[in-house]
């Protein structure tokens, strides 16, 4: 198998279906975290 062979393979569109949903999932979870701790935290250095 080359690299022709693999990107191909990779190109398909179950597999471009699971890199979108892990993305999206990470930026999910990176925005609850930065809400859910970053706001607190920031709320509470100011008093």
């Amino acid at each position: 198998m080359d690299t022709t062979d693999l990107r191909s393979e990779l190109g398909h569109s179950s597999f471009v279906t699971a890199g979108g949903t892990f993305a999206a999932y990470a930026l999910i979870i990176i925005g609850m975290t930065l809400l859910l701790f970053g706001v607190p935290y920031l709320i509470f250095l100011l008093f």
